[in-house]
């Protein structure tokens, strides 16, 4: 048995006093003489042993009512197993807040978050001088290892400080960092007090993920699961934000999917989604949403600017405002910049003539030799043009270049043979010509176009109303047979299965492969009116540096390209306008970063003092938007995969925490039983006492 308040057990000197008093109250017998035995042979020695047995039994329950009544001002309890006085023992705690953007949601109590706070800054108070306490934000965790503090100013400080994170984390990454906390401690009692919505889908993501923690998680640890959720809130959120351009210019119109997704129990009315170009509003729409419906709303912008593009989609503000926004990015070069490697500059004229519109201005081109490709800097170039394959042996720079982002054009010169740009293939990863057909200046049954994708994105908005009858087919009198297989795909085929455009993807790059030199010799394909058009939209779509950005979530590493930096500094602008730097010359690897505080949505953008290096767009994860709620039976059950072996309990924010707590740490409180054995026994003295006076009387004895 243990006592929370022993200092009352002080009060048990009382129970001394009935003793003193019984012994004060002893009548001293006086001596009568008598002449005979008569009279004593009257007295009934049977009933004045009875008086003297209840006198004693009147003592003993007057004793043993000071004594309980003592007991119950201390607070008895009882625990099953006792191994150590608890009450004297140090406690390690560790308090868990989940400030996921789910506990965003306002009650009648504030939110769930500022709700969190206060409860856990109560909860300081029932711990003593010495006990170790660390708080853990869920949304903030990290891999250091976090030291515990015996100053409670300075937790309360952590706890007002702690604001709603936009990262995603399961209550599980924050119980397995708790137990490396717990691992170190010596202290006897350890404790986690997890304040929480208990949002379904987020105590953990899959059991793979589940460790056995046993060996830490012992029954002298007890976890309090306090869930703070009260109210079903009314929640949309955007999963996804796609384009359906792959080309992006200035001045042309683009188009975007936004899927948004009702995560509420009610159907929502006329609500409103809207895109940004820029920070300002380009379009609107309004949209109505069953309970649970998912649904595609259709946007369509010009785009009106040139740099980086930063565009994001926006929902009314509802019960959780961190899923109304979700972010894309693209760069949109006001000049393209066009590098032309070649050994015969003839054999890129016609090309340069469909690219090279000086009334736009729209293209820089610049020209060298295909024997200097390993020195030149070819991040500097929007895209590459590759005519001919004689001059170089050594295609590792292109790889490069593609790899990490880049757009190359291949095109055979009029010196190339068969295996030369065989070789060049082989080094890029692509298709290999398997042989030439036809002869160069021969018109003789020249070999025409099969068919043309005009689904490929390379051919967007290209035709008007889609007439692909206007494409006149050029007669192709030489060219190297290439079947793009399972890497590639075909944009042009030849009427012999064969393909004479086609298209790979390297790395993040692409590359797009002709099988015909663009000069007069092999084909007249430069004197028909789909040759231009098509150049100018390969070398656009080329350029565009499209990335895949919707799979980058806060809290999530991401890795940047940096391999064109001029100086040792980089800088990080976060989407808020905080700016970070780097000294490249501490990172192992020269060409990419890899940065680690995602905490925030939007579009992060990395310099080399002010040229832009790289830039991704960095968004919520859609999996805090969900708004069903758990059970203790279901946290429970992740207790039995993880192998707590120690003692858990549910509070809801209305609990007296304080007693709560008590009784788990000490056991269950008896004061209420002792006070009915109390009542019970001042009932038992109350009679007795009445039939000892009268037994007293009886023999005519006062009992005053």
């Amino acid at each position: 048995m243990t006592f929370l308040n022993p200092a009352i057990l002080f009060g048990l000197i009382a129970a001394s006093i009935p003793i003193v008093l019984h012994f004060l109250n002893l009548r001293k017998l006086k001596r009568v003489e008598f002449s005979t035995l008569a009279f004593l042979k009257e007295l009934q020695k049977t009933k004045i042993k009875r008086i003297k047995f209840k006198q004693w039994l009147l003592l003993l329950l007057r004793i043993a009512i000071i004594i309980l009544l003592v007991m119950a001002f201390a607070r008895p309890t009882v625990k099953t197993i006792t191994v150590v006085n608890s009450s004297a023992a140090k406690t390690t705690a560790v308090i868990i807040i989940d400030n996921t953007f789910s506990m965003s949601v306002v009650t009648g109590n504030g939110s769930y978050l500022n709700h969190a706070k206060q409860i856990a800054k109560n909860l300081l108070s029932n711990f003593q001088d010495g006990d170790e306490i660390v708080l853990l934000g869920v949304g903030n965790l990290s891999n250091e290892l976090v030291q515990p503090t015996t100053n409670n100013k300075q937790l309360a400080k952590q706890i007002d400080e702690l604001e709603i994170s936009s990262v995603s984390r399961t209550l599980n990454e924050a119980i397995v960092k708790a137990a490396q906390v717990l691992y170190q401690s010596n202290n006897f009692n350890k404790e986690i007090y997890l304040l929480t919505d208990l949002q379904k889908g987020r105590v953990y993501n899959s059991s793979n993920e589940l460790s056995n923690l046993s060996s830490i998680f012992n029954n002298n640890v007890r976890l309090y699961l306090i869930n703070l959720s009260e109210k079903e809130p009314v929640n949309l959120g955007i999963e996804e934000i796609k384009p359906n351009n792959q080309i992006f210019e200035k001045g042309k119109t683009v188009s975007f999917d936004v899927t948004v997704k009702n995560y509420s129990e009610q159907s929502v009315n006329n609500s409103v989604a809207s895109l940004f170009v820029n920070g300002k509003r380009s379009a609107q729409q309004s949209l109505n949403l069953s309970a649970g419906e998912s649904k595609i709303i259709p946007f369509e912008t010009t785009l009106l600017d040139t740099g980086l593009v930063e565009i994001y989609a926006e929902l009314e503000d509802d019960d959780i405002l961190h899923d109304n926004k979700r972010f894309f990015s693209v760069y949109v070069p006001d000049k393209i910049s066009v590098l032309f490697l070649t050994d015969n500059r003839d054999d890129a004229r016609f090309v340069k003539y469909a690219i090279d519109d000086p009334t736009k201005q729209k293209v820089r081109i610049t020209e060298n030799s295909l024997s200097q490709v390993l020195s030149l800097n070819l991040k500097n170039y929007d895209a590459v043009i590759v005519i001919g394959s004689e001059q170089n042996s050594d295609w590792k720079n292109l790889f490069g270049y593609a790899e990490s982002g880049g757009g190359l054009i291949l095109v055979p010169g009029t010196q190339s043979t068969l295996s030369n740009f065989q070789k060049l293939c082989i080094a890029l990863n692509i298709s290999l010509p398997v042989r030439a057909v036809g002869k160069i200046n021969s018109q003789d049954s020249p070999a025409l176009f099969d068919k043309i994708n005009y689904q490929d994105p390379l051919f967007a908005d290209l035709f008007e109303n889609n007439k692909q009858q206007q494409v006149e087919s050029p007669e192709i009198y030489y060219y190297f047979k290439i079947v793009p297989g399972s890497n590639g795909k075909n944009i042009i085929s030849m009427s012999d299965g064969s393909s004479f455009l086609s298209e790979y993807k390297l790395g993040a790059g692409k590359v797009f492969l002709f099988n015909s030199s663009l000069n007069l010799s092999w084909n007249n394909f430069p004197l028909k009116g789909f040759f231009a058009p098509l150049i100018n939209r390969l070398v656009l779509y080329s350029s565009s540096k499209f990335k895949e950005q919707n799979t980058f979530y806060t809290g999530q590493n991401i890795t940047a390209d940096i391999s064109n930096h001029s100086i040792s500094q980089i800088k990080v602008e976060k989407p808020r306008g905080e700016n970070e730097y780097v000294n490249s010359d501490s990172l192992t690897n020269q060409n990419y970063f890899t940065y680690t505080k995602t905490d925030e949505t939007g579009i992060y953008k990395f310099f080399s003092s002010n040229k832009l290096l790289d830039y991704i767009s960095v968004n919520h994860d859609p999996k805090e938007s969900v708004t069903n709620k758990a059970d203790f039976s279901e946290f429970e059950d992740y207790l039995k995969q993880i192998s707590f072996e120690g003692k858990s309990y549910s509070l809801s924010p209305n609990d007296d925490f304080t007693k709560a707590i008590y009784q788990s740490r000490f056991g269950t409180e008896l004061w209420k039983y002792f006070l009915i054995a109390v009542l019970l026994l001042a009932i038992a003295e109350s009679l007795v006492a009445r039939n000892t006076k009268k037994d007293l009387s009886s023999i005519g004895i006062k009992n005053d």
